[in-house]
C-alpha cells in the first residue's frame, strides 16, 4: 500500500509560501511626501491642544511661568465668573440666530435663482460676493453702517427711528440666571446680521447645487400626481436637501461658536458684556492680562463646544461611507 506523497505546500514553509511584498519607489515618495506634513500637524495641532490642556490645569496666571497642579481651580473660575456666563449666553443665542437666518435666507434666495431668472449669474456672483471679505473687513464696515449716529441711521432718524444697535444694553425677554440676565442681547442682533450677511453665500451655493442635482423628472411626476409647487417642496425637495441642511449647520456652528475677528472689529466686548463672545475673552485674558492657565481653560473648553457638533458628524459620515 503507497503512502500518500507530500504536496509542495506541505513540503515547503509557509513562510517561503508568502512571498513579502516590498516596498516600491512609488510607496517610499508617498511617504516622503506626507510624512513632513503628518509631523508638523502632530507637532503645531495636536502638540499645542495637549499644551494648552496641560497648562489649563495649572496655576500659570502671570508672567512668571508656575506649572503647578490646580486641579479644576481655573475651570470652577470661569463658570463663576460673570463675564463667562455672559459670553455663554451671548454664543448660545449668537448660534441660534445666526445658522437659523443663515439656513433660511440662502435657501429662499437658492430657490429664487433655481426658478432659471434672467441675470442669473449677477445675483449669483452678488451674494457670494461677501464671502471673499475677511471677518475683520466685514466687521469694519458694518460697525460704520449701524453707527448710531451715521450709517443706515442718517435714514431710519428720518422715520422716527433712531435704533442703538451694537451699543444697546438691553437684554430682550431676560430673566435673572446666576449672575447674569439671560435673553437675548438687543446688541447681539448687530453682529447677526453681518455675520448673516457674509456666509449667506456659503448657504446659497450649497442650495442651489442640491436643487440643480435634484432631476426635474421627479417634480414633473409629482405635478402630474396633483401635488402643488408647496407641496413637492415640502414633501419631495426639502427632504432630498436635508443632508445639506446638516452640513449647513455642522459648518455654521464651527464659525460660530469660535467665532473673533467680527466681534472683535465691530463691537469688542461691549458694554455690560453684552457682544462678547469666549474667543475675544480668551485673547484679553491670555494676552492682555496674562491670566495665561485662565485663557488656556477658555480655549480647551471652546474646543469642547466645538467637538460636540463636528466629532458626531465625522462619525456619521464616516458610516455613511462605509
Amino acid at each position: 500500500m503507497e503512502t500518500a506523497k507530500p504536496t509542495d505546500l506541505q513540503q515547503k514553509p509557509v513562510a517561503a509560501v508568502r512571498k513579502r511584498k516590498k516596498i516600491s519607489s512609488d510607496h517610499l515618495m508617498a511617504i516622503g511626501f506626507i510624512l513632513p506634513s503628518f509631523l508638523l500637524i502632530l507637532i503645531f495641532v495636536y502638540g499645542f491642544i495637549g499644551w494648552t490642556g496641560y497648562v489649563s490645569f495649572s496655576n500659570w496666571n502671570s508672567l512668571v511661568p508656575d506649572f503647578s497642579f490646580a486641579g479644576l481651580k481655573n475651570y470652577i473660575y470661569l463658570f463663576q465668573d460673570f463675564r463667562f456666563q455672559a459670553d455663554l449666553r451671548n454664543t448660545l443665542f449668537f448660534t441660534i440666530l445666526f445658522i437659523g437666518f443663515v439656513i433660511i435666507s440662502g435657501l429662499l434666495l437658492a430657490i429664487l435663482l433655481d426658478q432659471k431668472i434672467k441675470g442669473e449669474p449677477f445675483f449669483r456672483n452678488l451674494f457670494l460676493f461677501p464671502m471673499a471679505l475677511s471677518f475683520v473687513v466685514t466687521g469694519v464696515v458694518w460697525q460704520w453702517l449701524l453707527n448710531p449716529s451715521t450709517g443706515v441711521n442718517l435714514f431710519l432718524n428720518k422715520l422716527g427711528l433712531n435704533p442703538k444697535w451694537y451699543t444697546d444694553t438691553n437684554v430682550l425677554a431676560g430673566f435673572n440666571w446666576g449672575k447674569i440676565e439671560f435673553g437675548i442681547p438687543a446688541a447681539l442682533i448687530a453682529v447677526v446680521i453681518a455675520a448673516v450677511w457674509q456666509m449667506t453665500g456659503f448657504s446659497l451655493a450649497m442650495y442651489l447645487a442640491g436643487l440643480r442635482g435634484i432631476p426635474d423628472e421627479v417634480r414633473e411626476a409629482a405635478r402630474m400626481d396633483g401635488a402643488s409647487e408647496i407641496m413637492i417642496y415640502r414633501k419631495i425637495i426639502l427632504p432630498l436637501l436635508r443632508p445639506i441642511t446638516v452640513s449647513v449647520i455642522i459648518i455654521m456652528a464651527h464659525i460660530s461658536l469660535k467665532i473673533f475677528d467680527l466681534i472683535y472689529a465691530m463691537t469688542g466686548p461691549g458694554a455690560n458684556f453684552v457682544t462678547d463672545v469666549p474667543g475675544v475673552y480668551m485673547f484679553e485674558t491670555t494676552f492682555r492680562g496674562n491670566y495665561y492657565a485662565n485663557g488656556a481653560a477658555i480655549a480647551i473648553i471652546m474646543l469642547v463646544s466645538v467637538a460636540i457638533f463636528i466629532v458626531p458628524y465625522l462619525i456619521n459620515s464616516r458610516k455613511a461611507e462605509a
